[in-house]
């Protein structure tokens, strides 16, 4: 099983007001995955796919990754689980925007021992190739489309052979042209082998995935 969650529960404090953003939370995906978490805004479906990428911790309950509890990690131990087993794909796509889409894919290797500089090249320039970007190299998010920056940022998502890709939104900002050829190439990955967790409110964007999770309330009332 490459995700177990158990009894999630995550609360805020606001003033003297408490919010169960997740009110025990139970579910497994399993290795090559497709899933789609859905559930209106305020359900719990964004707070849930944090606490799935290492982004933010629960106030009780068990997480595994991959056979590793992840949950009473302290911040350096979650960085290092993030960079070893996730990707990231955001609606924002959160580009640097004065670098090149060569040097955006590259960031999460910076810091990698594994990559030396001609190395990381390659290998964003091999990734970039790959969600058909091949000749944008070395333009810079302002250069290219909406359609082309999420690329980018799969490729980038890509960069560290991740087995598990988390997308938060990720055709919140794209036409409908843009969000099926972002879904086409999200589906190749999975086919390759690659496990997709992706949060949407849209009916059509989830029909992509092969299972549907929806949350309501803090509580997943399907699947």
């Amino acid at each position: 099983m490459l995700i177990e969650v158990k009894d999630l529960m995550k609360t805020y404090t606001i003033g003297d007001v408490t919010v169960n953003a997740l009110a025990g939370v139970s579910l497994n995906i399993d290795n090559g995955e497709f899933v789609a978490i859905m559930g209106a805004s305020g359900s719990g479906k964004s707070t849930l796919l944090n606490i799935l990428g290492c982004l933010d911790v629960p106030t009780s309950g068990s997480y595994k990754l991959d056979g590793i509890q992840v949950s009473g990690m302290t911040k350096s131990e979650l960085a290092h689980v993030r960079n070893q087993k996730l990707g990231f794909v955001f609606q924002n796509f959160n580009l640097l925007a004065r670098t090149s889409a060569l040097e955006n894919v590259e960031l999460p290797t910076f810091y990698h021992p594994k990559y030396q500089k001609q190395k990381r090249a390659a290998r964003a320039m091999e990734l970039l190739e790959r969600v058909g970007l091949g000749e944008r190299v070395h333009h810079t998010p302002a250069q290219l489309s909406g359609g082309q920056q999420q690329r980018v940022a799969i490729a980038r998502a890509l960069m560290n052979d991740p087995p598990v890709l988390l997308a938060d939104e990720p055709t919140g900002n794209l036409d409908t042209k843009s969000s099926v050829e972002i879904m086409k190439l999200f589906t190749e990955l999975n086919k390759e082998g690659i496990t997709v967790v992706m949060v949407t409110h849209e009916d059509d964007i989830a029909a992509y995935a092969k299972r549907r999770i929806v949350v309501r309330d803090g509580l997943i009332v399907s699947q």
